[in-house]
């Protein structure tokens, strides 16, 4: 195989495994927040247990996958240095989860798509930073689409699937979701500057520590703390354990797969491959679990996706001026 095909291949293993895990951990996450198991038919009402379960298996992932590829031991980043992105990669992605009790999965992967709106609207507030038409012109696009879908109406088939219907409340969940992250972001950038040789399974690792613990304080903290009733629910019902063991490892499967994917073809491939996969978690969502969508939110869908498309072209059209400046210099 020549060199061209090779990365092709490399970038076809790369889009099956990405879609691959985060599509099945999105349908898991749907089913635990939606299914009743055992005879007397109960919900899995402990969520935010999720969190805790996915950051353990992450951490153990990425310990034995440093131990296993790492050479070198020195100028990573100490362990405190994550101790603060820990606090809001801890609550952020438990808002996230929590939301869908109140909201469908389609809707949630509809408000979490629309990061970019916050982060400019931060960015011209605080720091006074000034935007493009065109990037003015993508925002509204998934402002617009997000909006529209919020107010569309839903099928009574997929409100009766939820455990507390409360759109309100869960694209309220949803933008905290969005602020933590962006800080969580900001803060891993931070970290990655000031300590070179810290790779993404050392962040994956530290990150996770504090995940780990943070969780299991709110968890099991306290003799009433919800994660004892998790505990015995997942032993009540084996069906229950398995399905958050298979999304653990989806969410740590799918995060070895991206740093790959940043590793070889950088991170605008991998937002490209991000973006289309949760476009696609909404359609496999609508048609295996059941939450038919209306005319009016497949349109919102298409508004939102076109504006992650443009703003995609935007940043590769951006990458390709700064490359051919630098061979002009």
């Amino acid at each position: 195989m020549d060199f061209h095909g090779r990365r092709a291949a490399e970038l076809v293993f790369c889009i099956t495994g990405i879609w691959s895990a985060y599509i099945y951990q999105g349908v898991l996450q749907e089913t635990l927040s939606t299914k009743r198991f055992g005879r007397n038919k109960e919900r899995f009402e402990h969520l935010a247990f999720l969190n805790l379960a996915q950051s353990a298996v992450c951490l153990i992932w990425s310990f034995i996958m440093i131990n296993i590829w790492r050479k070198a031991r020195g100028g990573r980043a100490p362990w405190r240095s994550y101790w603060s992105a820990g606090i809001t990669n801890t609550i952020g992605p438990a808002m996230g989860i929590e939301a869908l009790k109140y909201i469908s999965y389609p809707a949630q992967v509809m408000a979490k798509s629309s990061k970019m709106i916050p982060v400019m609207l931060m960015g011209t507030l605080v720091y006074g930073i000034k935007y493009t038409f065109q990037e003015y012109l993508c925002s509204l696009l998934v402002a617009g689409g997000v909006s529209i879908f919020a107010l569309a109406k839903t099928s009574s088939k997929t409100i009766n699937k939820l455990a507390n219907p409360n759109a309100p409340l869960g694209y309220g969940l949803c933008f905290l979701n969005l602020v933590f992250d962006g800080f969580t972001n900001a803060t891993q950038d931070s970290i990655s500057t000031r300590y070179p040789k810290t790779n993404t399974w050392d962040m994956m690792l530290g990150m996770n520590l504090w995940s780990t613990i943070y969780n299991s304080i709110f968890m099991f903290g306290w003799p009433q703390a919800s994660g004892y009733e998790a505990v015995q629910f997942c032993k009540d019902n084996p069906e229950a354990a398995s399905d958050i063991l298979y999304y653990c490892l989806c969410g740590a499967v799918g995060q070895n797969f991206i740093f790959f994917t940043i590793r070889r073809f950088g991170s605008l491939t991998n937002t490209t491959i991000t973006t289309t996969r949760k476009f696609v978690s909404i359609v496999v969502s609508s048609l295996l679990s059941g939450n038919p969508l209306s005319r009016k939110q497949w349109g919102s869908v298409a508004m939102v996706f076109s504006g992650l498309s443009y703003q995609i072209y935007l940043k590769r059209k951006k990458s390709k001026k700064i490359k051919r400046k630098k061979k002009a210099f």
